[in-house]
């Protein structure tokens, strides 16, 4: 091998090395919600352990994402519009304030005017390297009280950054926070309605992003270039569905598929030209959980009210019910909270402390234990434990095995509803106006 070869090839395993770390999306660099890592934190509390705290300039729910040294947050200033009626919440049949359920607070612009924010922090130091905002258009959507219309998690290929919003607008970021383009799929496409205000979160697959709509005007999986913004393809899925999960892209020795949680079923298109593929499941209202890909298997709950959670073997076509389904569980299931595997097993809570472990080959449980808390955040693993984050400021450490076994409860004072980010041996927490570093500081 000649020397400038040998570079290049050092040079590409350099690089490699580096992406392994990131955290590029919510659910992770392979949407598992599962670090490779070791030596990772498990114990802290408001002030031990926590490399350093950022206040953000915005109010939100959505998850942080890790980039070489940036960590990536959205977040929204503004009060926007609370839904009508009554708002549901996990905790029942008690106050669910004093168990720790409460609304987001607002934070004002001064103006009466509502705006979206990307920011970057400093991964080592959490000092903010920018910031980017863009003012919100047209009608704001109604949403659930606690939340707003930064409740989707931005997504980054390590050269630009994806971010969405609740109106429909979208911005493509280059890696020092320049926009590179804009779309307002509210006013191109249809108004952005849907019950409790939209979700899902963009994802990527090779050179394309894609955007799921599940809308009352009209439900959509949209393609576009991630480098111009332009329509590459665009699946009409009717009108009235309604989802809030994210689309998930699983490979196949048939080819590369992505996995739709919706309303009236699961279904699955070729990311490459929108064409449907198979479908199964019948009729669950609000779905909010994303499928976990491992081994060759889908593992997945429809979420809402203790709805079934299943194991789906890709590569079907047409209605797969009676020829895909590994194994189906019909109650038990995370309202929220997606599930996550964990060396052949599946770990899930649900809404108000019931954490499940079944058996990823067969669906049979292997242990159940109450430990307590407020689930909307989907559980991370890696390191031989499994983090479970609550909306009272915990995070549930648990030692990851065949039985129960409770390492730690960490509580850092602040509402936790996003999912954690896990990156260079330190674990990144949201809360509604905070970022967290945990673990030992960088270069420690």
């Amino acid at each position: 091998m000649t020397p400038l070869r040998l570079g290049m090839v050092l040079a590409m395993l350099a690089a490699v090395s580096v992406s392994a770390a990131d955290w590029p999306s919510w659910r992770g660099p392979a949407g598992s919600g599962t670090s490779p890592e070791s030596k990772l934190p498990e114990k802290w509390s408001a002030t031990e352990n926590v490399a350093w705290k950022a206040p953000l300039t915005g109010l939100g729910v959505s998850s942080p994402i890790v980039s070489g040294n940036r960590v990536i947050v959205t977040s929204q200033i503004g009060s926007g519009v609370r839904a009508p009626g009554n708002h549901p919440r996990l905790v029942q049949g008690g106050n669910a304030a004093s168990a720790g359920e409460r609304a987001l607070e607002a934070k004002g612009s001064g103006d009466n005017r509502t705006f979206f924010l990307v920011e970057a922090f400093n991964r080592a130091d959490g000092k903010r390297l920018w910031e980017y905002r863009v003012e919100a258009t047209g009608t704001l959507p109604g949403v659930h009280d606690k939340h707003n219309l930064a409740s989707p998690s931005p997504v980054t290929d390590g050269q630009m950054v994806y971010a969405w919003f609740g109106t429909g607008q979208i911005v493509a970021l280059d890696m020092n926070g320049k926009l590179v383009w804009q779309r307002h799929l509210g006013t191109e496409i249809a108004p952005f309605d849907v019950i409790w205000g939209h979700s899902s979160s963009p994802a990527l697959f090779e050179d394309t992003l894609l955007l799921l709509a599940d809308h009352a005007p009209a439900s959509y999986l949209l393609a576009v270039d991630k480098r111009t913004g332009r329509e590459r393809w665009k699946a009409d899925r009717g009108k009235g569905k309604l989802s809030y999960s994210t689309p998930v892209v699983v490979t196949t020795p048939a080819g590369p598929e992505v996995i739709v949680n919706s309303s009236d079923r699961v279904d699955a298109y070729d990311p490459r030209t929108g064409a449907p593929l198979w479908h199964t499941g019948t009729t669950n209202r609000f779905p909010i959980p994303v499928p976990v890909f491992h081994d060759g298997v889908i593992y997945m709950s429809r979420g809402y009210r203790s709805g079934p959670y299943m194991a789906i073997r890709p590569g079907g076509r047409g209605d797969v019910t009676k020829t895909h389904i590994v194994w189906e569980s019909q109650t038990g299931a995370p309202y929220i909270s997606s599930l996550v595997h964990d060396a052949g097993l599946i770990y899930m809570a649900t809404d108000v402390g019931g954490v499940t472990v079944v058996d990823a080959k067969t669906g049979a449980r292997v242990w159940q234990q109450r430990i307590d808390g407020i689930f909307s955040a989907s559980p991370v693993a890696g390191d031989g434990k499994v983090y479970f984050v609550s909306e009272t400021g915990e995070t549930i450490v648990l030692k990851a095995g065949r039985s129960p076994e409770v390492i730690a409860r960490n509580d850092v004072g602040a509402r936790l509803i996003s999912s954690p980010a896990i990156s260079n041996g330190q674990i990144f927490l949201r809360s509604d106006d905070q970022l967290f570093a945990i673990g030992p500081k960088s270069g420690s």
